[in-house]
């Protein structure tokens, strides 16, 4: 093994970038010339792209993961009145939306060993609210967190016997699979990001739905063009703009060429880590028949002493690391009012809160040397054992 000292950084663009920089500049200049910024070509060029990718009958290109959760929610009437159930541990996007459209989240404790949403948690606060009767059970937002799917099948199941509206935010997570069926496939409908960071990341904001549903997608395309019709000056519905750029579609045709292979990298990646932190460290689990998509590598520490210890030995080593999330949603200053009130009593959510405290993510990108990974294992096993 050579030993290397270089900086190591969370993620890295550029080395992506260095392969694929003549296509993305020849499909830039090609949209200059064309002048057509907004649904240009490449925009449903990108849209079928993702369908056959995914296997989904559907894609809809829009401005941003958050935006598409929006669109798949205003397409549902998701609002006043109506309760949404998500994990306590995710990102801030996935609890907004539902605010912003005047709903009730309620927050649901996670899995530790999958960080993502408990179904045994999550029967028990729907039977909390149907017993309230105050809200509406409505929809289940489930969090494919980090790459790991979440166990769609129980979730489906569960919001067909309660008559609710499954999303997958699958932001994190895109390439990922579940049995036969890669995300996109799953829920309702599915929200895809492409901030920079993710498996397939833009150079700037964008996302997308993907849904079986020829309905929704039509819908969908109306939303997020100001709910127009036929044309341009006929509004069927209250909309918005959600348009994704056709800049932004035209780098991801380009990134689109490198997908898979940057998926096997990744997955050799994870193994790799797997294989040097041994049990020193908490590594993240694997769901039998699921193929995750590790758009991040998190691990679990004994507890936030151990994580400043560890993450002030890796930046000793100039490696860089970061902390998916650092407190659960419902103690943030924005949610914790609305969290007080959701229910009489709400009950506690241990786990999210103690992944807070415990959760340190490693570099992980698919351009990552096998070097670079073994010593990054190293630094963290070395820091645990002092």
């Amino acid at each position: 093994m050579t030993v290397t000292t270089r900086p190591i950084g969370l993620f890295d663009m550029a080395a992506q970038q260095a392969l694929i920089r003549a296509d993305i500049d020849r499909r830039i200049a090609s949209v200059l010339d064309s002048g057509r910024f907004v649904n240009g070509p490449e925009v449903g060029e990108l849209e079928a792209a993702l369908a056959g990718f995914s296997g989904a009958a559907h894609a809809v290109g829009v401005s941003s993961g958050t935006d598409a959760l929006q669109i798949a929610m205003m397409a549902e009437g998701i609002g006043r009145g109506d309760a949404v159930f998500l994990p306590a541990f995710t990102y801030t996007a996935t609890a907004e939306v539902p605010l912003v459209l005047g709903a009730t989240p309620i927050f649901v404790d996670v899995e530790e060993a999958s960080f993502n949403i408990d179904l045994a948690d999550l029967r028990r606060r729907i039977a909390l609210v149907e017993a309230e009767g105050r809200l509406r059970p409505r929809a289940v937002i489930g969090v494919d967190l980090f790459g790991r799917p979440a166990d769609w099948p129980a979730i489906e199941a569960l919001c067909a016997e309660k008559g609710m509206f499954a999303l997958d935010d699958a932001a994190q997570a895109f390439g990922a699979s579940l049995g036969n069926k890669r995300l996109g496939r799953w829920a309702g409908a599915t929200a895809l990001s492409f901030y920079p960071t993710k498996t397939l990341g833009c150079y700037g904001d964008g996302g997308a739905l993907l849904t079986e549903d020829a309905d929704r997608a039509a819908l969908y395309r109306q939303l997020r063009t100001h709910g127009e019709g036929g044309s341009r000056y006929e509004v069927l519905r209250t909309g918005m703009n959600g348009r994704l750029d056709t800049l932004q579609a035209a780098i991801l045709l380009s990134k689109m060429t490198l997908f898979e292979s940057e998926l096997a990298a990744r997955r050799a990646i994870a193994a790799r880590y797997a294989e040097g932190l041994g049990t020193a460290v908490g590594v993240p689990s694997e769901m039998a028949g699921a193929e995750h998509a590790w758009g991040i590598y998190s691990i679990l520490l004994k507890d936030a002493a151990e994580r400043d210890r560890v993450r002030a030995a890796l930046s000793a080593e100039t490696i860089s690391s970061g902390i998916y999330y650092p407190k659960p949603l419902h103690h943030q200053p924005a949610y914790a009012p609305g969290h007080a009130a959701s229910l009489a009593a709400p009950p506690a959510l241990p786990v999210a809160e103690s992944l807070c405290d415990r959760i340190l993510a490693l570099p992980m990108h698919p351009y990552l040397r096998m070097g670079d990974v073994d010593r990054i294992a190293e630094a963290v096993v070395a820091a645990v054992g002092r």
